[in-house]
């Protein structure tokens, strides 16, 4: 199945999460602040045709889909955002096992299915996994954007520093949305 943008797919990481960990707590308040902008990074992937697919963390519950695991990580201090970012039926979605999103997934076999040559990635944490998963993709060949507007860490310094990582070292473009 081809989009009309069939070389760009949208991958959102780890952006269904309890926030139960240290430091949680400052990456939830900064998810909230990139929220309204993965709003509207998502409504225009809609709009455009260009596929979203959602790589996430288990959490443990391995036999899961995605609303099995909002159900699990659903709680009142992120039930905003999970309320908001769940996928839809037409969106694709990973469970991962680790930090990088292609790191035992069906990240690559479905991108190459799909014709994707550029991805933009979104989500967090921006200097754990979204940077793995960003790394494992300029090792594949990939295009990469990370709009700085979109990725958030327990700590800003933190996800400054790994989206100049990504723009020198893996070519990604952080302008944002």
């Amino acid at each position: 199945m081809k989009s009309a943008n069939q070389n760009t797919a949208v991958v959102i990481i780890d952006i269904i999460n309890t926030f139960d960990f240290p430091g949680g707590d400052e990456l939830l308040k900064n998810t909230k602040k990139i929220l309204p902008d993965l709003l509207k990074l998502r409504d225009n992937a809609k709009k455009n045709d260009i596929p979203i697919i959602y790589v996430n963390d288990h959490y443990g519950i391995w036999q899961s889909d995605f609303t099995k695991v909002g159900e699990y990580c659903r709680n009142e201090k992120n039930k905003e955002i999970i309320d908001q970012m769940m996928p839809d039926a037409d969106d694709y979605f990973l469970i991962k096992p680790k930090h990088s999103g292609f790191y035992g997934t069906a990240l690559e076999s479905l991108l190459n299915e799909l014709g994707v040559n550029h991805i933009i990635f979104a989500g967090i944490a921006g200097d754990i996994c979204v940077l793995f998963t960003a790394n494992d993709a300029h090792m594949r060949e990939y295009d990469i954007s990370v709009p700085k507007n979109c990725t958030a860490s327990n700590e800003q310094q933190q996800n400054d520093r790994a989206l100049k990582l990504m723009e020198d070292k893996l070519s990604a473009s952080t302008n944002p949305i």
